[in-house]
């Protein structure tokens, strides 16, 4: 019975060392939260949609490799939907085709955090990858804007790519002015969009609504060409070729 208690105490002890509030777990390493669209439609056009791949996958392994944790999240949670043509040549880069045959990473991605379940204060960053579908969902939900709204106020990094600055659509700063009011930033210009003949199928315009909310928009001249704007601790990259830079600008920003 001696040797029964004794064996008890020291589980208990482990357990406290693990779990405790000044248990290494607690002072592990930092963590970023990626958040993506559950939707895989645009609206009433029948087109598919959907989180653009490499836009996920570079930031991914970026991040990890510098030691960060990366969790993955979703509106709905589950299986993220991917856009089909980013998963198709010339689009794909050595990271997606990594990320095809990393079993881990792909059970992350197919068994997303459901973003209501998720605490934001567990994280110090967050990493809003783009694709279209963002447009109908994450850029209208309440709780995805109220946690930009707490990250931006606690000066706590959040990076966008692509079309996710359209979530900032109806991110306020704590004195209701737009968030992106007087800051520099970018994101997927109209120009791309013409290109790709999707501007009529949008619910608005990216590059339009961050000039109407007062912010100090800045684009390439040609397109796909990779550029990213950092304006305190919000981040943004104006498209696919952008996401690299601005992970490791991230991973930079972490340290």
């Amino acid at each position: 019975m001696k040797n029964l208690f004794k064996t008890i105490s020291v589980l208990l002890f482990v357990a406290s060392s693990l779990f405790g509030a000044s248990s290494v777990y607690a002072e592990g390493p930092k963590r970023v939260l990626i958040v993506m669209s559950s939707e895989s439609a645009m609206g009433i056009s029948g087109k598919l949609t959907g989180t653009w791949f490499e836009e996920v996958a570079t930031p991914y392994y970026t991040l990890r490799k510098e030691g960060y944790e990366v969790v993955m999240a979703s509106l709905e949670g589950g299986d993220a939907p991917i856009d089909l043509l980013s998963m198709q040549a010339p689009f794909t880069t050595p990271n997606t085709d990594k990320f095809l045959n990393d079993i881990v990473a792909m059970h992350a991605l197919e068994n997303t955090n459901k973003l209501s379940e998720i605490n934001p204060d567990d994280f110090d960053a967050l990493f809003f990858p783009g694709g279209y579908g963002l447009l109908w969902d994450l850029a209208s939900d309440s709780m995805t804007i109220k946690m930009i709204e707490d990250f931006y106020a606690a000066n706590k990094p959040i990076a966008m790519v692509c079309h996710a600055p359209a979530i900032l659509r109806d991110v306020k700063k704590a004195n209701g002015e737009p968030l992106v009011k007087g800051l520099t930033v970018t994101g997927f210009m109209n120009a791309e969009d013409d290109e790709l003949d999707l501007s009529r199928h949008l619910l608005f315009s990216l590059e339009d609504m961050l000039k109407a909310n007062g912010g100090n928009y800045k684009k390439t001249k040609k397109n796909w060409v990779a550029h990213i704007e950092i304006d305190g601790p919000l981040m943004t990259g104006q498209n696919p070729a952008s996401a690299p830079v601005l992970a490791k600008a991230l991973a930079k920003r972490l340290k």
